[in-house]
């Protein structure tokens, strides 16, 4: 099998004591690319690193987090859109708004967000998402600035079908991780009204692990669960599931895996 890790965050220091052997089992379980989306100005050294390290599997994204939109989100957005347009980067991300554990910067937020669409319409990139408890917020804003141009996923999709529709209807992914596999998850309903071709792997590592590693930290090896959840889900083998994420993604973030 061909696995693509479409959204991981192997750069971070969870993963500083066992980064080689950590890739290495991703490897050995299939996963033959990364994704690695950006947080902020200070997590694009150790990211591109990574990039140096392993440059057939690692494949970068430039954005800054919407939990890291601060007093000095345009110095920081100032750097990374420097950095973005000198740079090898195959996505904007991670980008959005989070209104989850504060909204002191929700208008900054916005206008980071929209400034960053407008980077990907401008060079022709996908975009990730990333949406907590603002969907209503993105959603308007990303059918506002569609122009055809746009394209992207939806990181760690947990919406409703009302959500889903509209993503569709955008033309956008869904990025799909490892709350796919917790028991009160209601994803495997919603999942029943998305096109198969559609549907991205991701793990959001060292987040969100799946069952059963569950209170472990994650990490890429982890996604052949999530795989193995969604071939249930579709009703085919993990063989075809495998295949036919793998396609979606390389599609999205054009890219091609040995």
């Amino acid at each position: 099998m061909k696995l693509i890790d479409t959204h991981a965050h192997l750069y971070l220091e969870e993963f500083d004591n066992d980064r080689a052997d950590m890739m290495q089992r991703a490897m050995d379980a299939g996963v033959k690319a990364f994704l690695l989306p950006n947080i902020d100005v200070s997590s694009i050294s150790p990211m591109l690193d990574m990039r140096r390290r392993w440059p057939e599997n690692c494949f970068p994204m430039m954005g800054l987090h919407p939990t890291y939109v601060k007093e000095d989100y345009k110095v920081q957005l100032d750097r990374i859109g420097n950095e973005l347009f000198s740079g090898n980067y195959y996505a904007i991300g991670e980008i959005g708004i989070d209104l989850y554990w504060d909204t002191s910067f929700a208008r900054q937020q916005e206008e980071a967000f929209l400034e960053q669409l407008g980077w990907a319409a401008h060079l022709g990139l996908p975009v990730a998402i990333h949406t907590r408890e603002a969907f209503h917020v993105i959603l308007d804003l990303v059918e506002k600035t569609q122009d055809g141009r746009l394209s992207g996923v939806f990181h760690c999709f947990t919406g409703g079908a009302n959500e889903a529709s509209r993503i569709l209807d955008l033309g956008f992914y869904f990025g799909i991780g490892g709350v796919v596999t917790y028991k009160k998850s209601t994803l495997p309903e919603v999942l029943q009204q998305i096109p198969v071709d559609r549907i991205v792997l991701e793990t959001d590592s060292p987040y969100l692990p799946p069952v059963p590693h569950r209170g472990k930290r994650n990490e890429s090896a982890f996604i052949t669960e999530i795989n193995a959840r969604l071939a249930e889900i579709y009703s085919t083998n993990v063989e075809s599931m495998a295949q036919i994420t793998t396609q979606n993604a390389s599609r999205l973030f054009k890219i091609e895996v040995q």
